[in-house]
């Protein structure tokens, strides 16, 4: 199994992009990230590579619009 698919949860997924794990839990509920539940499941859980691949497919701006 390569590292990229390893499968993470959501203080991992908040520790990787350097953000709050309840913001990342509230993105995963929203549908904003790629997430799974297991059947009857509260945690979330997330696969490295669809989060890596999201990140770069939404890349965000440090330019500020004033």
């Amino acid at each position: 199994m390569q590292s990229e698919d390893k499968i993470l949860g959501a203080n991992e997924v908040a520790e990787l992009l350097g953000m709050d794990v309840q913001m990342i839990r509230k993105y995963a509920r929203e549908g904003r990230l790629p997430a799974y539940r297991l059947p009857g499941g509260r945690t979330f859980k997330f696969f490295r590579s669809e989060v890596l691949d999201f990140v770069r497919a939404h890349p965000a701006s440090t330019e500020s619009t004033q």
